[in-house]
Parts: structure tokens; C-alpha cells; sequence
């Protein structure tokens, strides 16, 4: 299970991947977890994406409330 943290990070990473803090500890927890992936761009940047995974978790969590 995540913690709220966790939980607002991959929220976060959904609705506004660019301006994400990419040092946040809670991304490597996510990434471990393949809830969601790091994307290089072609200016050599990377970019965090939500995965199926990540979308599922944030679907099972709304169907919830």
C-alpha cells in the first residue's frame, strides 16, 4: 500500500508531470513499483509518466469514494 505522500506524489505526476520535483523520495518508492516511468526526451531531459499500473491504482482508488 502507499502512503499519503505516495499517494498525492502519483497525483501529482498525472495531472502535472513537468513540474514535479524529481528529488522527491517518494518517486523512487513509485518507480520501484512501476506505478510510474521516467521518459527520456529528445532535448536530453526526462520526463515522469503515470504507467498502466499507476493508472490502475488511481482508478481502483476513485471507484472507491
Amino acid at each position: 500500500m502507499l502512503s499519503p505522500k505516495e499517494f498525492a506524489t502519483l497525483m501529482l505526476v498525472k495531472a502535472a508531470p513537468d513540474q514535479i520535483d524529481m528529488c522527491r523520495q517518494e518517486l523512487d518508492t513509485l518507480l520501484e513499483r512501476q506505478l510510474v516511468a521516467l521518459e527520456e526526451l529528445a532535448c536530453g531531459h526526462q520526463r515522469l509518466h503515470v504507467t498502466g499500473a499507476g493508472h490502475s491504482m488511481l482508478n481502483a482508488v476513485a471507484r472507491k469514494r
